[in-house]
């Protein structure tokens, strides 16, 4: 089951005592990220790499993939339709980790942006739903 979290906007002195970097068009990053997301990209997971490669990757909407977006780095990111797609693997059931993706999604959502999230299991079973969801959630839904 994938979940939904609409998010809202957050002013930019509070970004710049946050340490973050922004061009006021895009979500702030924090830029010691960088070199992390780059290497992640060269390390997707095996559901990272299906949903790249089979549908993202030539998208008709322009996704990136592991995005740095805050103080954090997101597995696909959608500006065009403020939409983060997370993949998550079985460590996300964790309740440690369960709780932190709580307070990452909540802390996406002051930019205004959507996460779903999808197990690597859904990813595996049920590929076509998975990319239905992710077209339902474009703007204008494909």
């Amino acid at each position: 089951m994938y979940n939904i979290f609409m998010v809202y906007y957050v002013d930019k002195d509070w970004l710049i005592n946050n340490g973050l970097i922004s061009n006021g068009k895009t979500p702030p990053y924090n830029p010691k990220l960088t070199e992390k997301a780059k290497k992640l990209r060269k390390e997707m997971t095996k559901a990272e790499c299906m949903l790249w490669f089979q549908f993202l990757k030539e998208h008709t909407y322009r996704f990136q993939r592991q995005k740095v977006i805050d103080h954090y780095i997101v597995d696909f990111y959608c500006s065009k339709a403020k939409l983060v797609i997370e993949i998550d693997g079985s460590y996300h059931y964790d309740n440690d980790q369960f709780q932190y993706d709580q307070i990452r999604t909540e802390r996406l959502s002051i930019y205004n942006l959507t996460v779903i999230r999808f197990s690597n299991q859904e990813i595996s079973d049920n590929f076509n739903k998975v990319c239905e969801v992710i077209n339902s959630h474009l703007n204008p839904p494909l």
